[in-house]
């Protein structure tokens, strides 16, 4: 059942405070930084209601959340991805933060996110990280990330300089029309991939990122996560790009067979047999499968149009960022 803001959350006469405005923050085993994480957001943004869902934490989160001042709830399949799917789902709200639990992100950067999505009438800012102490990025993850945000930015187009961001601010419009595919730490990259892929009105801003507390671990495994969501892009460019995916394919396929069959035909023109048969049945077969793959291509791209068709009315069915319903 969908949850609505009401009481304190419903209040206030200023400019922000005339939005309902949700932080949603997923946990699992943040319990030494969930507290001040959430007083954090309570100081910066006193009017709106903080949403901790649980999952399937061993700790104290769930208790400690709860005595500093949050809505918890609990998501018991595990993977950040389902926690962020199933608060997209519960919850109701014009102005949406989303936010890790770990105590690293900025949160009085929350209002000038939110300023920027409303005066340039945006679907989502993203909070890109700049460091403020050395063991706050590690070398892994910032390598990885710069050839993850470089690579997307090539297949499709740039935007933003931290794709993998945990800290975002979305419009109403962008959550609920927003099909969350991935169950783990691949949500970012879907989250920045769909917004880049139907071309909606992003923006980026620089914010302060600090190291975890002491006692605190990253759930972050950098090799074994950054090849899934290494993964999740190749698979959203076969998915969304079909015809330059499938005709790479096929232009590889091509040069493969004609690789083989030149020898073949060389042998032909000079002795008029063909000795090699197998070898000619092999460039045959690989030259079919090259024009197969070709094929493939323009007819998934010919779905992916009313795929990316119907995600734009889905979109489209809500109202602009500044326009939502506002509290009364």
């Amino acid at each position: 059942m969908a949850k609505r803001l009401t009481g304190k959350a419903a209040s206030g006469t200023g400019a922000l405070e005339r939005y309902r405005v949700a932080v949603l923050v997923p946990c699992y085993n943040e319990g030494i930084a969930i507290a001040k994480v959430v007083k954090a957001f309570h100081a910066a943004l006193p009017d709106a209601a903080i949403f901790v869902y649980d999952n399937n934490s061993s700790d104290d989160t769930v208790k400690l959340a709860r005595a500093a001042g949050a809505d918890v709830h609990s998501e018991h399949h595990q993977g950040k991805g389902n926690v962020v799917r199933r608060m997209f789902t519960d919850i109701e709200a014009d102005i949406y933060v989303l936010v890790d639990g770990d105590a690293t992100y900025d949160a009085p950067s929350v209002r000038a996110m939110i300023a920027r999505l409303l005066e340039d009438r945006l679907d989502m800012v993203v909070a890109a990280r700049v460091h403020r102490e050395e063991a706050a990025y590690r070398a892994g993850h910032q390598f990885g990330n710069r050839l993850l945000t470089g690579f997307v930015a090539q297949v499709f187009g740039h935007t933003f300089t931290d794709m993998l961001s945990g800290y975002r601010v979305f419009s109403r419009r962008f959550v609920k029309s927003f099909p969350v595919l991935s169950g783990g730490f691949e949500i970012e990259t879907e989250l920045t991939i769909h917004a880049l892929e139907l071309g909606l009105p992003v923006a980026e801003i620089e914010t302060p990122y600090y190291a975890r507390l002491e006692g605190s671990s990253s759930k972050l495994n950098t090799y074994r996560d950054g090849f899934r969501i290494l993964s999740t892009i190749l698979k959203l460019y076969r998915s969304e790009r079909p015809l330059p995916f499938f005709s790479g394919i096929g232009a590889a396929l091509f040069i493969v067979a004609i690789g083989l069959v030149i020898p073949v035909v060389i042998t032909y023109l000079e002795l008029g047999t063909v000795p090699r048969l197998p070898t000619a049945v092999l460039a045959m077969g690989l030259m079919l499968l090259a024009f197969l793959s070709v094929a493939s291509g323009l007819v998934l791209d010919t779905v992916t149009r009313g795929r990316r068709e119907l995600k734009l009315l889905a979109y489209l069915a809500h109202r602009a960022p500044g326009d939502e319903r506002r509290r009364g």
